[in-house]
């Protein structure tokens, strides 16, 4: 089998959540590549030290020019403050190393299609991340709105909730300022999860009428003061597409003031014949509506047995976090082989930096207070 080297600059949440999903590689049954950490950098000892306990790894830095340099490192993994994307994602292509990329792929357009431009004029193999499509329900939701006819289409919902900020006394962080994430806020950190599989499907707006809002002005700043917060901290997007010459609703939601919720995508397509819907608030269920002649939602347990590659996991357990995410990392290698086929893979530049035009059209709607056309 194949050996990839992976070096990872970055070695926070994220960070470890790939060593730990690296880890499980030999639970994929059907992957005829094997993923290998070897290079971590993070200019934070304690954080290095963490991955001291990964018997692959070879090299701990704090430059992460040094890990650029190894010859032990194939693919980089950037899990990054969005203000560094677009320098670090930029020099990791002209270390001649493949990029996955961590969302929203910079922290505004102009960095998305700087990255765009690096990564087409480079040559080298490039994807974002977003791994809650790769659930099983939600592959399965894919494959039928790919083969089935669900008539005319009447509207598409897709979003994302986090309900964690509506505590006040939270500590700010640096995806609460504009100077770190951008000013696209909650949709930076969000959005891409929101619109991956809407735009796989080829649902791309045509134009977006957009609601913001910022709650929460300040935080306390974890010293016994204040700082100001200054993202947007919730995101309607009401948009429209063009099928077959009419318009078609689409919503994106993003939010980090949802009551009572903690980690929640869905996605819900609905046509006159035929409809879906998933969110992962019930993780193994996806509905299935059909005109039949009593219109009827028909409800499905959806196992391990679903997911895109295979795994030794029992295909009527459950599915998890540390699934999607591994089934994610699975379609990036086999794409990178060119072995991907017919199955879901990762978020394109393309698609990335589409995202981000929707995004940027989504402020100049809200300053404008009016619908804004993408082109």
């Amino acid at each position: 089998m194949k050996s990839v080297r992976l070096g990872i600059i970055g070695g926070g949440l994220m960070g470890r959540e790939v060593a730990s999903a690296l880890g499980r590689w030999f639970a994929l049954t059907d992957v005829p590549v094997r993923m290998e950490l070897t290079a971590v950098c993070d200019v934070q000892e304690g954080v290095r030290e963490w991955f001291r306990k990964v018997p692959t790894v070879r090299l701990l830095t704090a430059d992460y020019h040094e890990l650029l340099d190894s010859p032990e490192v194939d693919v980089v993994y950037v899990a990054v403050p969005h203000h560094l994307h677009e320098r670090i994602y930029l020099d990791v292509l002209a270390a001649g190393k493949d990029l996955f990329a961590e969302k929203p792929f910079g922290m505004d357009l102009a960095a998305a299609q700087a990255i765009r431009d690096g990564a087409r004029e480079s040559g080298r193999f490039v994807r974002c991340s977003s791994e809650f499509p790769f659930l099983p329900a939600a592959q399965k939701a894919w494959q039928f709105l790919r083969k089935t006819d669900i008539g005319k289409l009447l509207e598409i919902r897709s979003g994302f909730w986090h309900g964690s900020d509506l505590d006040p006394a939270k500590p700010i962080n640096w995806k609460r300022q504009n100077q770190f994430c951008g000013e696209i806020g909650v949709m930076g950190d969000l959005g891409m999860h929101a619109v991956h599989l809407p735009f796989r499907l080829g649902y791309r707006p045509s134009n977006v009428f957009a609601q913001l809002q910022k709650v929460y002005t300040e935080r306390p700043d974890g010293k016994g003061g204040m700082a100001v917060c200054d993202t947007w901290d919730n995101a309607l997007l009401h948009c429209e597409l063009q099928v077959d010459g009419k318009n078609v609703p689409m919503r994106i939601e993003t939010k980090r003031l949802a009551p009572g919720e903690m980690n929640t995508w869905y996605l819900e397509v609905l046509g006159t014949e035929r409809g879906v819907r998933f969110s992962t608030k019930e993780p193994k269920t996806l509905w299935l509506f059909d005109r039949k002649r009593e219109q009827v939602w028909e409800r499905y347990d959806v196992g391990q047995g679903s997911s895109g590659f295979g795994v030794v996991t029992g295909g009527i357990f459950e599915a998890g976090f540390p699934d999607c995410f591994l089934q994610m990392w699975a379609a990036f290698a086999v794409e990178r082989e060119g072995l991907l086929g017919e199955r879901f893979g990762c978020v394109t530049p393309e698609e990335a930096v589409a995202s981000h035009e929707l995004f940027a059209a989504t402020l100049r709607s809200h300053a404008e207070k009016r619908a804004v056309n993408l082109g």
